[in-house]
């Protein structure tokens, strides 16, 4: 390989880098805001007042998903398999990248 084009091959690679590690640090600041929220709704979610909602007479036209079993439910999975995810790239990329 040429040595022209192996640097431009290494600089793609970093600027793709940059942009997905900014990206990524935009990402876990909005996951890192929310902390105090997911806490509240994974709390909320199955609890004595959820039940209750659940049952309370709603306006028609009120989005109440949190009251449904599946989306809460498909959320705190996500945010699980999210953290597992995040969890294992890091191991990756500090045993075997740096």
């Amino acid at each position: 390989m040429q040595t022209l084009e192996r640097i431009g091959k290494m600089e793609a690679a970093l600027n793709a880098c940059h942009r997905a590690t900014e990206a990524l640090g935009a990402r876990l600041d909005d996951m890192d805001a929310l902390k105090d929220d997911m806490t509240a709704l994974f709390s909320y979610y199955g609890s004595a007042a959820w039940y209750a909602d659940r049952e309370a007479p709603l306006p028609e036209g009120v989005s109440a998903g949190v009251l449904s079993e599946d989306l809460v439910y498909d959320e705190i999975t996500a945010v699980r398999e999210a953290a597992i995810h995040m969890l294992e790239l890091a191991t990756d990329i500090l045993k075997n990248r740096l």
